[in-house]
């Protein structure tokens, strides 16, 4: 086996570990600790293999639901769909995904929602958004490409909550509604031939009259 290939599996190990205590341990330090003795590591192994902890933890397990959820999308061919139809089955899968290990996923969003580790957990939900957006088939690369995987992302981050708080049902009613609002904006761009961009601009322009005028 390469260096490379152990520590694929290593990881694989490690974080199956973290699964299992994580429900009773919390996402810590010491429960990566802990994982990492129960595959038979040292603790320099351990270490190795995740330095920063439960922060290294936290986003193998997002990736882990990110490639669960193309797993399930896989049957799913996304031109048959309109876009709003793509969107909502590729959340969907990652809700689903995310659903799969529900206990530890619990413990992680709340280690994720600390002050502390809210920029980790930003760039964890835009990792996921540009996973399911290039599911979709998107291949926006002006201001598009930065606005679609940041809504998505925002909607991602709220829908998983309401998923663990309230179930499947609701967390989907939630993304259907934030969808619709976003098709009714889009079309509300297209007919008024307003661009994003245009309006930061004027905004800060008002801004910057009131300021020093």
């Amino acid at each position: 086996m390469s260096a490379t290939d152990w520590t694929v599996e290593a990881e694989r190990q490690l974080l199956e570990a973290a699964i299992r205590l994580a429900p009773a341990q919390g996402w810590t330090k010491r429960m990566a600790m802990a994982a990492g003795a129960a595959c038979g590591f040292s603790p320099g192994e351990t270490e190795l293999l995740a330095p920063h902890g439960p922060a290294d933890l936290a986003a193998l397990l997002s990736r882990r639901h990110d490639a669960q959820a193309l797993t399930i999308l896989a049957g799913v061919d996304p031109a048959e769909l309109k876009i709003r139809q793509r969107i909502r089955r590729a959340v969907e899968a990652r809700l689903d995904a995310a659903a799969a290990d529900e206990p530890a996923t619990r413990r992680w969003a709340a280690w994720l929602s600390l002050p502390q580790n809210l920029p980790l957990g930003g760039r964890l939900a835009w990792e996921s958004a540009d996973v399911l957006w290039r599911w979709a088939g998107d291949v926006a690369t002006d201001e598009n490409h930065y606005s679609k995987r940041a809504i998505l992302a925002g909607v991602l981050t709220t829908a998983l909550v309401i998923r663990l708080a309230s179930g499947r049902a609701d967390a989907l009613a939630y993304v259907d509604r934030r969808i619709e609002d976003v098709m009714r904006f889009e079309k509300w761009k297209a007919t008024t031939k307003v661009r994003p961009s245009a309006l930061v601009t004027a905004a800060a322009q008002a801004l910057g009259r009131m300021r020093y005028r």
